[in-house]
This record gives C-alpha cells, structure tokens and sequence, in this order.
C-alpha cells in the first residue's frame, strides 16, 4: 500500500550554472532517477540552511551529490550528518549519492578525505564484492557495470560494521551497506552519458590539469544503464512510495 508520507530529498548542492541550466538542479535530478513525481518527493535544500523535518515524517530519505567537500565540516553539513546518524538508527530508509555517499559514511564513524589516486570522472566500471552475493538491493546486478563519475573525495575508510559491495580501480568503496536499509554509492546514479560527456567538454582543461587523460575519458563515456536504476530498486525495497 502506497505511503502517505513523502520520500524526503536531502539536497546538499548544485553543479555550476550551465550545468543547473542544462540538467536541473542535483535534488531534481536524484528525484527522476528515483522515478518519483514531483508530489511525491520533499527536496529540502540544507546547503541553503533549510531546516530537515523528524524522520519519522518521511517515508524513506535520498541524499544528493554536491561540489562541497564534506571534510570542510561545513555547519549545515554537520547538522544534516547528526541528523542522518539519528535517522539511520532509528530504521529510516537512507540512499545516498557521492556527496551523500560520503556524508553517510561520515556520520556513521568512517574517515573521508581526498581520494590519493586522484580525480575519478566518466564512466568506470564497478566491481562487486563478495559481501554483494545475496545482497538484496543488488540480487540481479552484473558481476561489474559502468557508472557515471565525478569526484575528488572519497570513502577512505568505512564506518565500523559497514560492508564493501562494490568498487572502482580508483575507488575501494564504491558502494557501501550500513544496515538493513541503508545504502550509499559514491557514483552517480542520477547522471547519464550525457551529462558525463558535457562535464568532459566543460571542465576538460581543469581535468587536464590535475593529470586526466580526458580526450580518453570522453572516448570511453557509455551509458550506465544498470547503474541507473539503483535509486528507484532501492525505494522499491525499502519505503512505501507515495500515491
């Protein structure tokens, strides 16, 4: 039976204004890769100081990517990490999304920090673990599929009790099962191979400069097809998505 409480959208930033033109902002675009209507999802915008509601006012919680770094401890970061500790504890359904792969990862008692293989963009392959065999929210995945990157920070280190389901050559903690119901991935669900492509043509000098091979990156950009839909199956799992 469908829920009436909506799935709230912890919005943590947006990309640069042509990106925002472009693609919409990262709390739009999380709520399409989720498959929601717009009535069903509450996007709550904390990088702009807006106040969380209780959890239990929520059916379930996603949490964006962002251009901040959680290692800034940013005030509005810290509080939306307490409450997303709270959360969690008390049996909310919790997905997130870089920023909010990271962010979760930070509030549970991981460490974050900048990743020493350098800047992850593109599309890569995820391997999964061992500890993903039996895992229900990846009980059809491939064995490894490509996904859409785009950071600089990472997982360094899991939050104690935390399970390794996936990784990248670049990335050891790809995706990341904290508890019966929550889950994060430090890749991006939400983008396509288009938006992929558009960041390499944008930002393509910036990569450059931070040692990129970006004319192979672009050349290597497929969709992400599998990937795509880990939003949407996890809400499938784990909350009662409203009418």
């Amino acid at each position: 039976m469908p829920s009436s409480l909506p799935i709230l959208i912890i919005h943590t930033g947006d990309p640069d204004a042509e990106g925002l033109a472009r693609f919409g902002s990262y709390g739009e675009q999380l709520r399409r890769a989720a498959g929601l209507a717009p009535g069903a999802a509450r996007i709550v915008p904390v990088f702009q100081g807006a106040a969380l509601p209780p959890a239990h006012e929520c059916a379930a919680a996603l949490v964006t990517g962002s251009p901040a770094m959680v290692t800034d401890r940013e005030p509005w970061s810290e509080q939306a990490a307490a409450w997303l500790r709270e959360a969690i504890a008390a049996g909310l359904p919790v997905f997130g999304v870089c920023y909010g792969h990271q962010l979760m990862a930070h509030a549970l008692g991981g460490e974050v920090g900048d990743n020493p293989r350098g800047r992850e963009a593109g599309t890569q392959a995820v391997a999964l673990s061992a500890d993903a065999q039996g895992d229900p929210l990846l009980a059809d995945a491939p064995a490894r599929f490509p996904a859409q990157m785009q950071h600089t920070q990472s997982v360094l280190r899991p939050p104690p009790g935390a399970r390794v389901l996936g990784a990248s050559a670049l990335d050891g903690c790809q995706i990341l099962r904290y508890g019966p119901a929550a889950v994060s991935v430090q890749f991006h669900p939400e983008f396509d191979d288009a938006l992929t492509r558009d960041d390499l043509r944008r930002r393509g000098e910036r990569y450059r400069r931070m040692g990129l091979d970006v004319d192979a990156l672009a050349a290597s950009v497929q969709p992400s097809p599998y990937a795509a839909t880990l939003a949407r199956r996890f809400l499938d799992l784990y909350a009662r998505v409203p009418a």
